[in-house]
C-alpha cells in the first residue's frame, strides 16, 4: 500500500469512519499483531480493519486481477495438453485446439487522500500520527494524557479566534451584526473552564490516593477556582495561587465569574459577579460584555494554570 508524499499510511475507523493517518516507517515497526485505537471515538481492533476506502478499492482490484491470473493459468495448462488433431476410421478429421490469451492487470488505483492537517508525536509510544479534527487517543496506546488533552483545547480556541479574524471584512459585518463573535467569545469563556476543570479532576484523581474521600459532598469543587486549590493544598500539594500570582489569579477568578454569569444568567450581571470582581464597572441587571482580547487572555492565563496543574503533581 503506498504512503502519501508526506511517508503517511491512511487509516480510516470502521467504527466512525472518521480518518487519520500514521507515519509508514513507524507503522512499520509495530507488531504485525497490534490493535489500532481509533484516535477520535477510542475504537479498537485488529489493524487491518483500519483500511480507509480507496486503500480497499486498490486492494480489491488487485486481489481480482489476481484471481483472473490464477484462472486463465489453470485454464492454459488444463487445455494444453488437450490441443492436438486424430483422424477417425470413418475418414473424420478431429481437431482441439487453444490459444491462451494473455492477461495483463489493470493499473491499481491510486491513493488521493486529504493532505495532512496536525501532525502529532505520542509521549508515551513516540509514534508520529496526523489527525483532522478533536481527538483523545493515540492509534497505539490509547488514551491520551489529561494534560495533551487540555493543551490541545486551549489551542483550539487560539485556533478559532484567529479564523474568525482571517474571515473576509464583509462576511465579517454580517456575522458581527448576528451576533456570531460574541457567541463565540461566549464560547470560549465557557470552554477555558471546562479545559481546566476537566484537567483538574483528573489530575487529583490520578496522584491522590483517599481521592474519593475527599470529594465526597464537595459538589463539582473543580468548577470553584478557590476550592479547587485548598484542594490540592490539603492533600498536601503546592498553593496554586502561589505559583501563578495574585495577578493571574484575580483575572481567572473574573473569568470563571464571567462563565458563571453566562451559563447560568445570559450574561445578566448579579451581585454573586459584583462580589467575585468588585472592580469591575458593570452593574447588576446589565449584561456583561465580553471581547476577544478577553478571551486571548483568558487563555493565556489558562494554559499557564493547566502547566502549574500538570506540574504540581510531578
Amino acid at each position: 500500500m503506498p504512503l502519501d508524499e508526506d511517508g503517511y499510511l491512511g487509516r480510516q475507523c470502521p467504527e466512525c469512519a472518521m480518518s487519520f493517518r500514521m507515519n509508514g516507517e513507524d507503522y512499520r515497526a509495530l507488531p504485525d499483531d497490534l490493535e489500532l485505537w481509533c484516535v477520535y471515538c477510542g475504537h479498537h481492533q485488529e489493524h487491518s480493519e483500519f483500511m480507509t476506502a480507496q486503500q480497499r478499492d486498490r486492494v480489491m482490484r488487485a486481489a481480482g486481477d489476481l484471481g483472473m491470473q490464477i484462472v486463465s493459468q489453470a485454464l492454459s495448462d488444463a487445455f494444453r495438453g488437450l490441443s492436438r488433431g486424430s483422424s477417425h476410421p470413418s475418414g473424420v478429421s478431429i481437431s482441439i485446439s487453444y490459444k491462451e490469451k494473455p492477461f495483463y492487470p489493470r493499473p491499481l488505483p491510486g491513493i488521493d487522500e486529504e493532505r495532512l492537517a496536525r501532525v502529532r508525536t505520542c509521549t508515551g509510544c513516540q509514534v508520529r500520527y496526523a489527525v483532522f479534527d478533536e481527538h483523545r487517543f493515540c492509534p497505539v496506546c490509547g488514551r491520551l494524557p489529561a494534560a495533551s488533552v487540555a493543551f490541545d483545547a486551549l489551542q483550539a480556541e487560539t485556533a478559532r479566534l484567529d479564523a474568525l479574524n482571517a474571515v473576509a471584512d464583509e462576511a465579517k459585518a454580517v456575522l458581527r451584526e448576528q451576533g456570531v463573535f460574541t457567541r463565540s467569545w461566549v464560547d470560549t469563556i465557557e470552554n477555558v473552564v471546562g479545559v481546566v476543570e476537566a484537567l483538574a479532576s483528573a489530575v487529583f484523581e490520578a496522584t491522590v490516593t483517599d481521592a474519593a474521600d475527599r470529594l465526597r459532598g464537595k459538589g463539582n469543587v473543580f468548577q470553584r477556582l478557590d476550592d479547587m486549590a485548598d484542594l490540592f493544598v490539603a492533600a498536601g500539594y503546592d498553593d496554586l495561587r502561589g505559583i501563578l500570582g495574585p495577578e493571574t489569579w484575580q483575572r481567572l477568578i473574573e473569568t470563571w465569574a464571567a462563565r458563571h454569569v453566562f451559563t447560568h444568567n445570559d450574561g445578566i450581571v448579579d451581585e454573586k459577579y459584583l462580589r467575585k470582581v468588585p472592580t469591575s464597572s458593570a452593574r447588576v441587571g446589565r449584561r456583561l460584555v465580553i471581547s476577544e482580547a478577553i478571551c486571548r487572555r483568558a487563555i493565556e492565563d489558562a494554559t499557564s494554570l493547566c502547566t502549574a496543574l500538570a506540574e504540581l503533581t510531578v
